[in-house]
C-alpha cells in the first residue's frame, strides 16, 4: 500500500509509525472504547466508570511519562492558565461544599473531563497528522454507533419512544438516550469539516462528505432535539468558515437527502415532525420533558442565588433540588426498550451545563470554566481567520467545540460519552493555543507530512521534510 504526494509515491512504514506515535494509542482507545455496549437492563451503568474512562486514565499517565522524558509540546503561559484555572474553581467548590466528602467524586470527575484529559490531548498531539488521527476516530465511532441505531429503528429494538421501541440509542441503551446522538453528531461535524476543508485530497473530501451524509440518518432517528440544534448551529458555522460557495453545495445536498429520507421513504416522518414542532412549544403547550427542564433550570438559579460566589458544592444539585424546585417537576423520566425493562430514572441535574456549574460552583467556577472556554473559542476563531496552521484542523476543532458549547445549553455531563467532552476541549485548545516552538505557519509543514504517514515524532526513511 502506498500513499500519493505531489510528484512522488511513498510507502508508509507501519511498524515505524506505531513506534513513533504510540502515545496516541490511549487517545484512540478513549474514543473507540465507547463502542463497547453497556450491560443490558442496567440503566444506571451510564454513571459508572467504563472502558473509555479507564483509557483516559491511561492517556493521562502516558502524558505524565512523556512529560518527564521531555517529549510533549511546550505550552505558553496563556495555555497553562486556560487549562489549569478550572482546577482552582473545582477545589474551591469542593472545600466549600456542605459535605466535602460527598463532593469529592464530583471533583475527580470534573478534574478528569475539564483539566486532565484536555491537557493530555494538548501535550501529546504533536502535529496535524496526529490531530487528524484523533478526529478520524470520532468518525469511526459515529459510523458504527449510527449503524446500530438505524438497525434498532428498522427492527423496533431501540429505546421506547411514543409507545414504540424505535428510538436509536446505539450501544448506550435507554439509560443514556443522548449517548448515540452525541457521538454521531461529533462524527458528522468532523466529516463535514473535512469534506469542506481546502488543502485535503479531493478523494478524502468526497469520502468525508459521504460519511457526513450517511450520519444524518441516525442523528434524525435519535429524536434528540438538543443534538439537532447543536449540530445545525455547528455545521452552519463550519460551512460559513469554509466559504459560502461550498456551504451552499452542502446545504443543497443535505436538503435533498432530507426530502428523500423523510418525505420520500417516510423515515420517522410523523415522529420527526412532532419532535421538531415541540421545540417551539416552550410556553403554549410544552410536553412534560420541557416542563421538567425549565423547572430544574429555575431550581438551579435559586441555588445560585442562595450561594452566589461558590454555589452549593459539587454533586450538590440532587440534594438541594427538592428545596428549590416547584411542584411542576415530575418524579423522573421513563426509560424502556433496547433490552431493558421499564424503569423510572430520577432527575438529578438541570440539563444545562452552565446552570449546573453556576448552581454547584458559583461565579468562581463559572468564570474559571466558561471563561476559559470563551478564550479558547475566540483564540481559535482568530487563528482560523488569520490563515495560520492547517485549515482542516481548525475547522474540525472549531466545529466540535461550538457543538459542545451549544449542546451545553440543553444538556450537561453524564454517561460514558462524557469523557469525549475532555477530548474535544483538548483538540480545541491544541488548535487555539499553539506551542512555543510552533513556527510561523503554525504546523503547516507537519500537516503536509501527514499524507506521507509521518509526523513530528520522526520521519520515514528516505523522506525529506517539505518546506
Amino acid at each position: 500500500m502506498s500513499l500519493a504526494l505531489p510528484g512522488r509515491w511513498v510507502r508508509p512504514d507501519v511498524p515505524g509509525l506505531l513506534r513513533r506515535h504510540w502515545p496516541l494509542l490511549p487517545l484512540a482507545a478513549t474514543v473507540l472504547f465507547l463502542l463497547a455496549p453497556l450491560p443490558a437492563g442496567d440503566a444506571t451503568a451510564s454513571g459508572k466508570v467504563g472502558p473509555a474512562d479507564a483509557a483516559s486514565l491511561l492517556l493521562v499517565l502516558v502524558c505524565a511519562l512523556q512529560a518527564l522524558r521531555g517529549r510533549v509540546r511546550e505550552l505558553t503561559p496563556l495555555g497553562v492558565l486556560v487549562l489549569g484555572a478550572p482546577a482552582v474553581g473545582l477545589a474551591v467548590a469542593t472545600m466549600t461544599a456542605g459535605d466535602p466528602y460527598a463532593a469529592l467524586p464530583g471533583f475527580v470527575r470534573y478534574l478528569q473531563v475539564f483539566v486532565l484529559v484536555p491537557a493530555a490531548v494538548v501535550l501529546l498531539v504533536q502535529d496535524a497528522a496526529e490531530f487528524r488521527l484523533a478526529a478520524g476516530c470520532f468518525v469511526v465511532l459515529a459510523l458504527v454507533q449510527g449503524a446500530v441505531g438505524v438497525v434498532q429503528y428498522a427492527t423496533h429494538t431501540g429505546a421506547s419512544y411514543q409507545g414504540e421501541d424505535v428510538r436509536a440509542v446505539g450501544t448506550f441503551g435507554p439509560g443514556d438516550v443522548m449517548g448515540m446522538a452525541t457521538v454521531v453528531a461529533y462524527g458528522l461535524i468532523v466529516a463535514t469539516a473535512a469534506g469542506l476543508a481546502p488543502g485535503l485530497p479531493r478523494r478524502l473530501r468526497r469520502i468525508a462528505g459521504g460519511c457526513a451524509l450517511v450520519l444524518v440518518l441516525p442523528l434524525v432517528l435519535s429524536f434528540s432535539r438538543g443534538a439537532w440544534i447543536a449540530t445545525l448551529g455547528a455545521a452552519v458555522l463550519v460551512m460559513a468558515l469554509a466559504g459560502i460557495r461550498r456551504a451552499l453545495k452542502v446545504v443543497a445536498t443535505l436538503a435533498a437527502a432530507g426530502v428523500v429520507l423523510v418525505g420520500g421513504f417516510g423515515v420517522g416522518s410523523e415522529m420527526v415532525a412532532e419532535r421538531l414542532t415541540s421545540i417551539t412549544q416552550v410556553s403554549s403547550a410544552p410536553d412534560q420533558s420541557v416542563t421538567d427542564r425549565y423547572t430544574m433550570w429555575a431550581a438551579a438559579e435559586s441555588m445560585w442565588r442562595e450561594r452566589p460566589a461558590v454555589g452549593v458544592g459539587l454533586k450538590g444539585f440532587p440534594a438541594n433540588r427538592d428545596g428549590h424546585a416547584s411542584l411542576g417537576l415530575s418524579s423522573g423520566s421513563d426509560t424502556a426498550g433496547a433490552g431493558q425493562a421499564y424503569l423510572r430514572q430520577p432527575l438529578l441535574s438541570p440539563h444545562n451545563m452552565y446552570l449546573l456549574i453556576l448552581s454547584e460552583q458559583g461565579l468562581i467556577g463559572l468564570l474559571a470554566l466558561v471563561g476559559g472556554w470563551a478564550a479558547l473559542l475566540v483564540a481559535g476563531l482568530r487563528r482560523l481567520a488569520s490563515g495560520g496552521g492547517v485549515r482542516d484542523c481548525g475547522l474540525i476543532a472549531i466545529g466540535l467545540f461550538v457543538w459542545q458549547l451549544t449542546d451545553f445549553l440543553y444538556a450537561d455531563i453524564g454517561g460514558p460519552s462524557t469523557v469525549l467532552t475532555g477530548v474535544i476541549i483538548g483538540l480545541a485548545a491544541w488548535w487555539a493555543l499553539p506551542s512555543r516552538e510552533a513556527g510561523p505557519l503554525g504546523g503547516a509543514a507537519a500537516g503536509t507530512e501527514a499524507f506521507a504517514g509521518v509526523g513530528s515524532r520522526g520521519r520515514a526513511p528516505g523522506v525529506a521534510a517539505r518546506p
